[in-house]
């Protein structure tokens, strides 16, 4: 782009920076068209076409198809932090990062990968929980787009559905990394674990310790990559042992909005109506399914072998230290930051998936199958 070309853009995205700070321009109302702008200015359109595309990536303006530009519903503080920031010449190098929650192990460790990866090429991370909630998706990607993120990094809630800001984000070609899973119909880069490899090798480690019964332990799958791909490894490693898949020895309907007491009295429901059972498969609920075994009189590993996917931090202090497939939640971290600077710079226009294998760690919470089928109270 010239130097003359890029001085127009920056002057009149400032001019409608300045309309909305104004009031001029009020919130939601239809700003002049492409060709209104490009006139008043006496510019191209595609000059005129930069600059809009600009206040989309910073959320001051929103498009409707067919309709055309309309204001967004940005604060006067936002607006203004804009225009120091746009004058001062420095470039922001943010990337923002949402994510569920942040309660555990693998969520922690993955926002401090990021940060590294991010920091290593001089960019500041914006950190936002979206607590569960697809409304409060939408609402921190607007915020962070309105802070001026040059880039997001997205750890989706859970779902059938993903939001339309997500979908629009797309489209855009915003820069854009998904963690921990992807988004089918998306065009995007996401980084996560190999999941279907680790179902298979959950199984096979079951398998070699006599196991044939084995159950399956998650929140809904349906929407979420991440366990539709462990069922698929499960039901794969099953299938090459000549196994018959049963479905009446899973327990997929828990939700991360669930009580604690919700989710270990349906463990323990599930458990006793399962007698045969003599392994499972837990993914989000770890030490629930301790809990609700204990209560229902069912010794692990003695009685039932499980097998988490996920660890958990200070293992040895564990009721019972967990036989887990570890991810390699820093490097995930750091893989997503890699991925969206190279967006970020042009350094490449394709898409990635990047697939990280999980390791196998046996702990106590796995041992041989025992023959007979045992009572539960």
């Amino acid at each position: 782009m010239a130097k003359k070309d890029k001085i127009l853009y920056k002057e009149i995205e400032q001019y409608m920076i300045e309309q909305i700070r104004s009031g001029a321009w009020a919130p939601f109302s239809r700003i002049p068209s492409e060709n209104e702008l490009s006139e008043r200015f006496q510019v191209s359109r595609i000059t005129v076409k930069n600059a809009l595309s600009r206040l989309v990536e910073k959320g001051v303006v929103y498009r409707q198809q067919g309709k055309g530009t309309f204001v967004a519903a940005s604060d006067r503080a936002s607006l203004s932090q804009l225009v120091s920031d746009d004058r001062s010449g420095a470039p922001q190098r943010l990337v923002g990062f949402l994510m569920p929650r942040l309660d555990n192990r693998f969520t922690a460790n993955i926002l401090s990968g990021i940060e590294d990866g991010l920091s290593e090429k001089g960019y500041r991370l914006v950190f936002a929980k979206t607590n569960d909630s697809q409304q409060e998706e939408i609402r921190k990607i607007h915020e962070m787009k309105r802070a001026g993120v040059q880039g997001l990094i997205i750890y989706p809630v859970e779902g059938e559905n993903y939001n339309n800001e997500i979908l629009s984000l797309a489209l855009s070609r915003f820069p854009l990394v998904f963690v921990d899973r992807y988004l089918r119909g998306i065009e995007a880069n996401s980084v996560s674990s190999d999941n279907y490899a680790a179902g298979m090798e959950a199984v096979a480690h079951l398998c070699e310790l006599g196991h044939k019964s084995i159950g399956f332990i998650s929140t809904k799958p349906e929407g979420t990559s991440s366990i539709e791909e462990r069922i698929a490894g499960y039901e794969r490693a099953l299938e090459d042992r000549g196994i018959l898949i049963d479905r009446s020895i899973r327990l997929n309907s828990l939700s991360i909005g669930y009580s604690d007491e919700q989710v270990i009295a349906m463990i323990r429901q599930f458990l006793v109506a399962n007698p045969h059972m003599t392994a499972v498969l837990t993914a989000n609920f770890a030490p629930h399914v301790i809990l609700a075994a204990r209560e229902a009189g069912i010794a692990v590993p003695e009685d039932l072998s499980v097998v988490f996917f996920d660890d958990v931090d200070h293992p040895e202090f564990s009721a019972v230290p967990p036989t887990v497939l570890a991810q390699q939640e820093l490097e995930i971290g750091r893989e997503a930051a890699r991925l969206v600077v190279a967006q970020i710079e042009n350094e490449t226009a394709e898409y990635k998936q990047i697939r990280l294998p999980s390791r196998l760690i046996v702990r106590k919470s796995t041992a041989p199958a025992k023959a007979p089928v045992r009572q539960r109270g």
